[in-house]
């Protein structure tokens, strides 16, 4: 029986601290949590969120209401202060991450070194890939950062920067030489095969390595019984 206590969230204010915290959930509600407003506190033995500091309390209430709302509007049982109570079910879209993470699925079904080299292009085009991306966004966090006012600040933009020049780019540079190696390849993956709908005529049973899905349990119809079968089939 699959494990269901991430489903299930509390979301109140803590009657000694007087935060407002929320407990419970697994990755899913956490990102959740923290697209509605609510900042992440993990520790060696628990781990929470809490809202931001410095909201009126009736700031806080609309945080904690909107996230029961986009909690239960994905099927997450949310127990909460009956003033974060809301019939209200925001509609949920793909996020981003999901768009990115969509490309492991794709590697998951690849059959050949050069279905994998089309993938990984999308991560490393130079131009307009993922980790392009990624690292002008870093660099434009740094600029904010230069512009903030506190103290830290420089450091903090300093860091960023040195993330994207010498994390970000390693990172970029190996992928794109991996995916240069497999382009130059031209392999089928040994364990995975292109489903045809058809078997060749030295295999007469293809099934055990197919990677497609397997078959739904309701069978086609079979023809009738030659004459004079004297048993009937189980």
């Amino acid at each position: 029986m699959p494990c269901t206590t991430g489903r299930f969230l509390d979301i109140r204010r803590d009657p000694h601290s007087g935060e407002l915290l929320a407990r419970g959930g697994d990755a899913e509600a956490h990102s959740i949590l923290q697209r509605a407003g609510f900042v992440a506190i993990v520790r060696l033995h628990e781990s929470y969120h809490r809202v931001p500091a410095g909201l009126t309390e009736d700031d806080e209430s609309r945080l904690a209401t909107d996230a029961v709302g986009r909690l239960r509007a994905v099927g997450y049982h949310v127990d909460c202060d009956e003033r974060f109570d809301t019939d209200a079910r925001p509609a949920a879209y793909p996020t981003l991450g999901a768009s990115v993470s969509h490309l492991a699925e794709r590697l998951r079904e690849a059959t050949d070194t050069a279905e994998a080299a089309d993938i990984l292009a999308e991560l490393t085009a130079p131009h307009d890939g993922i980790l392009a991306g990624f690292e002008e966004t870093l660099g434009a966090l740094a600029e904010f950062f230069d512009g903030l006012g506190d103290a830290s600040d420089p450091y903090t933009a300093g860091r960023l920067r040195y993330l994207a020049d010498e994390h970000v780019r390693v990172i970029h540079s190996d992928l794109a030489h991996t995916r240069e190696r497999l382009a130059d390849r031209y392999a089928p993956h040994p364990g995975r095969r292109a489903y045809t709908e058809q078997v060749p005529d030295h295999e007469p049973e293809r099934s055990a390595v197919c990677a497609c899905p397997p078959p739904s349990r309701a069978l086609p119809a079979m023809a009738p019984p030659p004459v004079g079968a004297a048993r009937s089939r189980r």
